[in-house]
């Protein structure tokens, strides 16, 4: 499956390469067709309409990659962060199930939740910065639902309160998985090439077509400039859902501990 997956990215990756090329063949040729047209007159100015045409497309173009760049992460970021939300609030919902099964299960189950909760804010968070998960809390939530379906119960009440014990241990399974999703998501494959590759273009252009900028002049293209450079380490600051200004952190997990100590208590 990843070798397949590799192997789509190339393609795609043949496919810009090959657009690229013939939007600049296209260029090339008509600039060649039309210098055979004698009525076509040369354009030399920095404010001629090919500068304007080709300087507005290509700030155009920047904003949109730039827009994409930015959206992207941040729509991931709010995804991770809802996630979250719903892995703890199914915590909190087995924790409360838990109080009707038999015996000490119920006892057992709970501690089993608070380990893994505390497991997840102190253990697990830190990697997932860089994009990892820790397989052992996986295997806590296997281990745990297991143990509720293998365990004996006799009567409606102890059965449904089994079957929803279980249930909820699905959702924080279910959460988890896409909380590792969240994990190593990033953005699309030279996205972040483009953004810095059309950031440059930008800054460039005005000396690429012929301006010749001195004094006061200077000073809205450095502005410009500074301002690029800072959206483009933006983008890259904010790729992963986990980690930069755009982080979503544990407090979902923390607000669940809270309610164990509440639900505990209040037994």
């Amino acid at each position: 499956m990843t070798l397949r997956i590799q192997e789509v990215r190339e393609i795609f990756m043949v496919a810009y390469i090959l657009s690229i090329l013939a939007a600049v063949g296209a260029v090339a040729l008509t600039a060649l067709v039309f210098r055979r047209v004698k009525r076509a007159g040369e354009d030399r100015d920095p404010n001629g309409p090919s500068a304007a045409h080709a300087g507005a497309m290509l700030s155009a173009m920047f904003l949109l990659v730039f827009a994409i760049a930015i959206i992207v992460p941040w729509t991931t970021a709010d995804a991770a962060r809802l996630n979250t939300h719903a892995e703890s609030q199914s915590a909190v919902d087995a924790y409360w199930a838990a109080g009707a099964l038999p015996g000490t299960a119920g006892q057992e189950v709970r501690m089993a939740l608070r380990d893994y909760v505390a497991f997840v804010i102190k253990d697990e968070w830190p990697l997932m910065a860089g994009g990892k998960m820790d397989p052992v809390g996986a295997a806590r939530m296997d281990e745990l639902r297991g143990r509720v379906t293998a365990l004996p119960v006799s009567g409606d009440d102890e059965e449904d309160a089994k079957s929803t014990v279980i249930e909820h241990i699905r959702g924080i399974s279910t959460a988890r998985a896409q909380r590792t999703a969240d994990a190593s998501a990033t953005p699309p494959d030279g996205l972040l090439f483009l953004t810095v590759f059309t950031g440059a273009l930008v800054i460039v252009f005005p000396f690429l077509a012929g301006a010749r900028p001195r004094g006061l002049a200077m000073l809205p293209l450095v502005a410009m400039a500074g301002l690029v450079g800072f959206g483009i380490f933006l983008t890259w600051d904010i790729q992963h859902a986990f980690a930069g200004p755009l982080a979503v952190g544990p407090e979902a997990f923390r607000g669940a501990l809270e309610e164990f100590v509440r639900i505990a208590g209040g037994m």
